[in-house]
């Protein structure tokens, strides 16, 4: 349920962004909604049209290359976001940009889409377009996420200079540059987790604490202070990082003699985390 919601708010969040921010100031920073702006330009279909069409050729290729949980997840993203689309067309026709401040409109063109893909990236989905050929070329390239994106969206921001002319293009330009670098940032940040070297004299109640209370998983192993002799125990854990807040907090507490060593990470690999 929570990759269910997840993936619908970010679906409907990535529709505002692209129908509101970016249609109708013609800004083509790449994705099938930049090709269809600018094919909208020169074709008798609207963007809409455009976008749902060209998503469905590329979602079928996602789908032979990317598996069945690919295909679930993405279909229904893909799906959602272009009704949502279509729907904010007919109840919120748009003839002109929200505003007439196009470096804040910029802001919000790239701000809300970058947020939304990097969380159905997260999830191992996607809207269509070429999020998929991003995702083929991280699967086979091992490339990260947002450099993909900047090359499979490079040749179309470029398209905009020809159609809308060299200030729009320069606007998709930089809008393409900064929406690879905030998805990168934000899908590690969604990832990040803290990991804890605890060295303490009674184990016992921190071990328990994490097991039954946080359930988490821990190792335990037994140490010798350098200078004192004395015998420790070294607890090793890892876990999200509002779990980590209350060990932090319970640690200090129960335990104030423990010496914590606390790292923040975005690559633990095994169950509960990345497998």
């Amino acid at each position: 349920m929570k990759k269910f919601w997840s993936i619908t708010l970010a679906s409907i969040l990535l529709a505002v962004g692209v129908y509101v921010f970016r249609f109708p100031n013609g800004f083509s920073f790449g994705g099938v909604s930049g090709l269809a702006v600018v094919l909208a330009k020169i074709m008798p279909l609207s963007a809409a049209t455009l976008n749902l069409v060209i998503n469905i050729l590329l979602l079928i290729v996602g789908i032979v290359f990317l598996g069945k949980n690919f295909a679930t997840r993405s279909v229904y993203a893909t799906v959602l976001f272009t009704v949502a689309i279509s729907v904010m067309e007919k109840l919120f026709p748009m003839d002109a940009p929200l505003t007439q401040e196009p470096m804040l409109e910029l802001v919000f063109a790239i701000a809300l889409p970058a947020v939304a893909s990097a969380v159905l990236f997260h999830y191992d989905a996607c809207s269509g377009g070429t999020d998929v050929v991003a995702l083929l070329l991280q699967k086979y390239s091992k490339v990260p996420i947002g450099t993909a994106l900047l090359f499979a969206d490079s040749l179309i921001a470029v398209s905009a200079f020809f159609v809308y002319g060299v200030e729009t293009g320069l606007y998709s330009m930089v809008g393409l540059l900064a929406k690879s670098l905030v998805i990168d940032d934000v899908i590690e940040s969604i990832r990040t987790s803290k990991y804890f070297t605890v060295v303490c004299r009674n184990p016992k109640p921190i071990v328990k604490y994490i097991t039954e209370d946080l359930d988490c998983g821990a190792t335990i192993y037994k140490a010798e202070g350098a200078y004192t002799h004395e015998e420790k125990t070294v607890i090793l854990t890892a876990m999200r990082r509002p779990k980590a807040s209350k060990l932090r907090d319970f640690i200090r507490k129960t335990e104030p003699d423990a010496f914590m060593m606390i790292a923040k990470t975005s690559e633990i690999v095994g169950k509960g985390f990345l497998e």
